[in-house]
């Protein structure tokens, strides 16, 4: 067998794809500075934008309280921005709007990451809109909203209202739902299995001289792309969706596919072409899950598959805790629980698709049900972010030296008896 290659050889490859990386850097950011320079050009501007968040706000402000709405949106140049209206304003959550915004002293550092502005609605469109539509079909097959809000974050990306995050938060779960590479290898998986057979019958009787792995991966890669699309792309499936292209190519062309240097040009091609995820939160811990399964084949890819396939859950589940609690910051004792949903959750998905597909998606709703309105006694952990770099320190060491992967179990084990403790 022949054994695989790495991707850079010698310092000259590193160096071509660095110029590259450059060059790709210096023309998504000059298109985003002109973005930023339209938006700017004025005192105010028509944006048309979609609204991802609604809720309200009260304060006191000179000694009287006053409440009004927050909005978050993201304009179809691709920035995202928060507003206030009126505490009187409808519900719009999703719908598609315009409005004349403010925005002529916002910092071209400010329009790259999610920046506040004065806006005036001028319309709220009628939204007919193909994912509208899907989550209208959702939405007739079940009785509960939660239960129906729960499939449309699933099959479209639909920002869950701030109490089920907390929710789905409290017991470990928030990456199953909200869409991922996880997601996405799932439906990979699907794709292929549909493809297959049918493929390789037409293929002996058509076209033999094709190839069944190329083919297929280029079906699967033009639908995961179009789903991408109507998803709008979120970061962390944007993320997956290049890792799966670059993996391929890597791979047809006999170069190693599981290894730091794949996640490092991942990693850096998509910064240099969508640079705004630098400050997108879901994409970095979309990132730091790929970067621990990474490493935990690197130092136990010895062991049975089988070992492989129970261990690493585990391994997740404790790697991501650190970045769950600082981030999040909920914990509750059914948390640990999330290593069996996880499980779970790669049946329960494609099933759940194919019921919703037959008009039945409502056969697991009482389940659903019951999960969400579990009496969680969910606590609050608030922990420095020092304490994350010590976890990040660690990892990276543990690239080099196996003594401080031990190290980082040690201190993950420590960091997850503080959390039990907390709760009880």
């Amino acid at each position: 067998m022949l054994e695989k290659v790495s991707l850079f050889q010698t310092k000259k490859d590193f160096l071509n794809f660095f110029i590259l990386a450059c060059v790709l850097l210096a023309i998504s950011m000059g298109m985003e500075y002109y973005n930023f320079k339209q938006l700017t050009k004025f005192d105010s501007q028509l944006v048309n934008a979609t609204v991802l968040k609604q809720y309200t706000k009260t304060k006191i402000k000179k000694g009287k309280l006053k409440t009004y709405q927050v909005l978050k949106l993201k304009s179809e140049d691709g920035f995202t921005f928060y507003t206030t209206a009126s505490k009187k304003l409808q519900d719009i959550k999703y719908k598609h709007v315009t409005l004349e915004v403010w925005a002529g002293k916002t910092s071209f550092y400010d329009y790259m990451q999610s920046f506040y502005s004065f806006s005036k609605i001028i319309e709220i469109h009628t939204d007919t809109s193909y994912k509208t539509g899907l989550n209208s079909r959702i939405n007739k097959q079940h009785k509960s909203k939660d239960v129906s809000l729960v499939y449309q974050a699933l099959f479209t990306a639909k920002q869950l209202p701030l109490e089920l995050q907390k929710v789905f938060s409290s017991l470990g779960i928030s990456h199953l739902i909200a869409i991922s590479g996880f997601h996405l290898s799932v439906l990979s998986g699907i794709l292929f299995f549909l493809i297959k057979y049918p493929y390789r019958y037409l293929q002996k009787r058509f076209f033999p001289y094709r190839s069944l792995r190329v083919d297929s991966f280029i079906i699967i890669a033009i639908s995961l792309l179009i789903y991408l699309v109507f998803l709008d792309m979120p970061p962390s499936l944007l993320r997956a969706f290049v890792m799966l292209l670059i993996g391929f190519i890597l791979y047809d062309r006999g170069l190693k596919i599981i290894s730091m240097q794949t996640l490092f040009l991942t990693l850096v091609l998509v910064l240099v072409i969508f640079p705004r995820l630098y400050f997108n939160i879901g994409f970095w811990l979309s990132i730091a899950g790929v970067f621990y399964i990474f490493l935990f084949l690197l130092h136990f890819n010895d062991r049975s598959k089988v070992w492989k396939f129970l261990m690493l859950p585990f391994w997740l589940y404790f790697t991501m805790l650190p970045y769950s609690i600082v981030i999040f910051g909920n914990f509750s004792i059914y948390h640990p629980l999330s290593i069996i949903w996880t499980g779970l959750f790669t049946l329960f998905y494609p099933i759940g698709i194919f019921l919703h597909l037959i008009g039945s998606g409502n056969l697991f709703d009482s389940y659903l049900g019951l999960l969400m309105h579990l009496e969680t006694h969910t606590v609050e952990i608030l922990i420095d972010l020092k304490f994350l770099f010590v976890e990040v320190g660690l990892s990276l060491l543990a690239m080099y030296h196996r003594v401080f992967i031990y190290a980082l179990l040690m201190y993950l084990l420590g960091f997850f008896i503080y959390a039990i403790n907390n709760t009880i």
